[in-house]
């Protein structure tokens, strides 16, 4: 079967022997020691990227829809639990997301469900570290020293699980639309007369709808090694960019096991589309404002994919804290958490208070 013709061995190097590495930049597997391009030959159209029925799924999933395809040792960090996910040949030292050492072998209780697609790493590590340098450099109140405190030299690769899920929705609906209008009212000035002043009330009306909506591709993090509200920021990952999974865009490279089971994910997946539909229905209320919105959903055709997206990690200590920056592998974006320097923000305050005075004292001449 197509889907079984994948790279199940390691990739060496063709001239030293050393494993060979996904490389963003040329788009291929190249030694990190010698400089030497694999000849191996990825085949992106081989495997097609398909949509696994959901509510079949969730009763009993194929036995070949499991495992790597490969050999692979997890362990779990006892620090942030992420669990991590090496060829058996790799020794962890410390763990990739937060550096600590506690590191132990991680028992799973069956096979993993393996990832359907793979976004493959497209921004490589130099281009990364600049993008990083000058992300710092426009945050006003970082220290000036963060760029040589913060080490960008230590910056990793990760692909990172993720749950995408489809659904076609039909959404009924009902509300109550709001209709504002002016009427005046009597009552009385400073001086104690009466006057009359315009008032403004809403005319409530029964209203309903129907919306009928395909999710494509929602998204659910499958982590808990990372900040989730950080990997919001760098989303979306193109899920229209997938390619089939192959052990090849993975080495060199460490990858997390989900810790966000399917189970779990589709009851996220069905409440962010809830969210949304809440807002298209709203959408739909004629009138200037509603109340009392309910919806009753009816989801069908539901689908998902397993899949992993490239995410570069900088984890680096400024003074007794810890900070994290993320960027999307595949677009580049950024986003992060840093340090603030007290003084740049008193001397900003104090900026802005001379400022204002200088206004009121011209303001007075």
């Amino acid at each position: 079967m197509a889907s079984e013709i994948t790279a199940l061995e390691k990739h060496e190097c063709p001239a030293c022997g050393a494993q060979a590495e996904w490389n963003p930049g040329k788009q291929k597997l190249v030694c990190p020691f010698c400089g030497t391009e694999s000849p191996y030959q990825i085949d992106r159209d081989l495997g097609k990227v398909v949509e696994l029925d959901l509510v079949k799924a969730l009763r009993e999933l194929p036995d070949e829809e499991r495992g790597w395809q490969t050999a692979r040792r997890s362990v779990q960090c006892q620090s942030c639990r992420a669990v991590m996910v090496f060829d058996p040949a790799r020794v962890g030292q410390n763990c990739e997301f937060c550096g600590s050492p506690a590191l132990v072998d991680y028992q799973e209780i069956k096979a993993p469900i393996r990832p359907q697609g793979v976004l493959p790493f497209k921004i490589d590590a130099s281009r990364i570290r600049d993008n990083i340098r000058r992300w710092w450099r426009s945050r006003w109140f970082a220290p000036g020293r963060l760029a040589v405190a913060a080490l960008v030299d230590t910056v990793r690769s990760l692909y990172i699980p993720y749950w995408t899920f489809d659904a076609q929705v039909h959404c009924p609906w009902t509300a109550e639309a709001g209709y504002h209008y002016t009427v005046m009212v009597p009552g009385r000035d400073a001086k104690g007369q009466t006057i009359m002043r315009p008032e403004r009330r809403t005319r409530w009306e029964p209203a309903a709808g129907v919306v009928d909506h395909f999710f494509d591709d929602e998204p659910v993090p499958g982590t808990q090694g990372l900040p989730i509200d950080l990997l919001r920021q760098v989303e979306p990952f193109p899920t229209q960019e997938i390619v089939a999974y192959d052990t090849a865009f993975l080495s060199g490279h460490v990858v997390e096991h989900y810790q966000v089971v399917l189970l779990a994910a589709a009851q996220q997946s069905q409440e962010q589309m809830y969210a949304k539909l809440q807002a298209l229905c709203a959408q739909q209320v004629p009138g200037d404002t509603h109340r009392n919105l309910r919806l009753n959903p009816d989801y069908a055709g539901r689908t998902f994919k397993h899949i992993l997206v490239p995410v570069w990690l900088l984890s680096y200590d400024y003074g007794s804290k810890a900070y994290q920056v993320l960027v999307n592998g595949y677009t580049g974006q950024i986003a992060g958490n840093r340090p603030y320097s007290a003084w740049k923000i008193f001397f900003a305050v104090l900026a802005a208070v001379i400022a204002a005075l200088i206004v009121v004292y011209l303001s007075n001449q």
